[in-house]
């Protein structure tokens, strides 16, 4: 079984494009999801987000997003402590689930894939692509949040250029239709290379 990494920046669409590869029945662990949960659920990870932030982390027992979005807005130092808590326990957690699939390829979908080097343990990476003016528009309409927020993020994530330099597929998601048909293309590849490896 080969294993795909799918990434992308903020707002490129990346979990759309991860639904498509789902309606063609591509088991998709969403990584985001489940750092969100255990967040919420994992003792240890509690503990140690209170370490490095202070009791202010979570509120009535629910993580306070905007109490830590903005302490690490601007602090590249303090983002990169917090992922080392998260990323490896959701490592453990995809591998576990990995162990259940039983399809010749899966995808892991995941925002931080070459910042942190995990994208070393990929088969093959798809990165996603869009507009960056497309992007903000895109989060704006979705989130609560700013253009000067949305941009701190973008300048904490790789250059679309270099991360395409690094992947084996890169998909366009401009429009819908034609990101469809990338996908279906991109499939029928994996599923070629998957069974002759």
């Amino acid at each position: 079984m080969k294993i795909v990494g799918l990434t992308g920046g903020i707002g490129s669409g990346k979990t759309t494009v991860a639904k498509m590869f789902m309606e063609l029945g591509v088991p998709v662990f969403f990584a985001d999801i489940e750092a969100k949960k255990l967040m919420k659920s994992s003792k240890v990870i509690r503990r140690k987000l209170i370490q490095l932030f202070g009791n202010k982390a979570y509120i009535d027992d629910e993580l306070n997003r905007p109490f830590i979005a903005s302490k690490i807005f601007n602090d590249e130092a303090l983002l990169e402590k917090m992922n080392g808590i998260i990323h490896p326990k959701v490592v453990k957690r995809f591998q576990r689930w990995a162990a259940k699939q039983i399809m010749p390829y899966l995808i892991s979908e995941v925002a931080i894939l070459f910042e942190n080097d995990s994208y070393k343990n990929y088969d093959y990476i798809i990165t996603v692509v869009a507009k960056e003016e497309d992007r903000i528009k895109r989060l704006l309409e979705r989130d609560d949040t700013t253009e000067e927020k949305i941009r701190a993020i973008m300048r904490n994530q790789w250059p679309d250029e270099d991360k395409i330099r690094l992947s084996d597929y890169v998909i366009v998601n401009n429009d819908l239709q034609i990101t469809t048909e990338q996908v279906k293309r991109i499939h029928k590849k994996l599923l070629r290379r998957a069974k002759t490896s």
